[in-house]
């Protein structure tokens, strides 16, 4: 379980980059909401201390009870739609713990599903384009995104199919078969998007908020209850310029200050990041952001096997697709989806499983083709 690691394979450069990023994320919560800050500190702490310890446990060991992750990613998923979920906004994504402390299923069980999937891809691999291979994947892939868009959670519904996805793609599945699936899935989105756009009463009744919210993104005026936020949003980044006006500023124009972002410090937390940051505040973010996911590929590089690999690259699908939906509701790009922005955004939960997950990928890095040789 456990190997004699050399301390000059482990990859520092990640390592500096989760946790500058975390500590840009916890400066900007503190100013959007300062009695979170403290909550965010103890979540770094604690997710530290949980990618160490990860990281030097032989992922190939941890493996072996890869159905018992997929099992309790289904149970975790289960246990929200059951009396003990915990709904606000007309979701119910979470368990209520205490008063204070909520718990994300969703976010443990990405988690769960990349280490299920790593080694069951690697084991079917010399399979992967056969119909029966890729009847049990999506087989053993609608079950928990269907349990996750019952919630309704439908963000984490598209970033948990990325994931799957990508995996599936790197396990070498033939350009023919992706072909047909994009080719596919394209004019299937466009086509409901143009059906909501048009107002088909079926789909909005079947879709319920969230085609309410698609249409607000198309039409803000014509909902502006329901478009406000992200509109707000928009004022926010583009307000703070070049340099931006400064964390915890006092501001009068602040549109933070002014009460004008709900939940700023989570899923919102990019729009007071653009505020008082401004553009050069951002783009670091996004910057650390994509120097995480090109670590977490050159570690999936030089992985030992495919499983390692594909550790690597769900991990850094995870980091990619949740930023970048994030980003996009942000500034206008895509409909309000809410989801947090990866390490930056309040959450212990999240945070805490994001480097349980890193810690699998240093894991990896530490047992690569050249010091697996040395």
């Amino acid at each position: 379980m456990f190997h004699n690691y050399k301390v000059k394979n482990y990859n520092l450069r990640l390592v500096l980059a989760l946790m500058a990023l975390t500590i840009l994320g916890i400066m900007v919560i503190g100013s959007a909401d300062a009695d979170k800050q403290g909550k965010q500190i103890i979540g770094m702490a604690l997710g530290l201390v949980v990618m160490v310890i990860v990281s030097l446990i032989d992922y190939e060991f941890v493996l072996r009870f890869h159905y018992y992750y997929y099992a309790g990613a289904i149970l975790l998923l289960l246990v929200v739609l059951t009396p003990l979920g915990y709904t606000v906004a007309g979701a119910t994504r979470w368990i209520k713990i205490t008063d204070s402390f909520r718990f994300q299923p969703s976010e443990l069980a990405k988690i769960l599903l990349i280490l299920f999937f790593a080694w069951y891809l690697q084991e079917k691999i010399d399979d992967i384009n056969k119909t029966k291979t890729l009847i049990f994947i999506v087989a053993f892939a609608v079950l928990p995104l269907f349990l996750i868009i019952k919630e309704p959670d439908l963000s984490t519904t598209i970033v948990t199919f990325s994931i799957i996805f990508v995996m599936l793609f790197m396990s070498d599945l033939s350009y023919k078969i992706t072909g047909i699936l994009v080719g596919v899935g394209a004019p299937f989105v466009a086509i409901i998007l143009l059906l909501i756009k048009h107002r088909n009463a079926l789909l909005l009744k079947i879709m319920g908020y969230q085609s309410l919210r698609i249409l607000a993104w198309m039409f803000p005026e014509e909902y502006p209850e329901s478009s406000y936020q992200q509109q707000n949003s928009i004022m926010a980044v583009g307000s703070g310029r070049f340099y931006g006006k400064g964390l915890n500023t006092d501001s009068i124009s602040s549109v933070k200050n002014g009460n004008y972002i709900s939940e700023p410090h989570t899923d919102f937390i990019f729009a007071v990041a653009g505020e008082e940051l401004g553009f050069i505040g951002s783009v670091l973010i996004v910057v650390l952001l994509l120097i995480i996911v090109i670590e977490c590929l050159r570690v999936a590089k030089h992985a030992k096997n495919k499983a390692g690999e594909l550790i690597c690259v769900g991990m850094a699908s995870l980091v990619a697709v949740q930023s970048f939906v994030n980003i996009c509701v942000v500034t206008g790009l895509m409909p309000n989806t809410g989801i947090p922005l990866p390490f930056v955004s309040y959450g212990v939960t999240s945070l805490t499983t994001l480097y349980f997950g890193m810690g699998f990928v240093l894991n990896v890095g530490l047992q690569s083709k050249r010091t697996w040789e040395e």
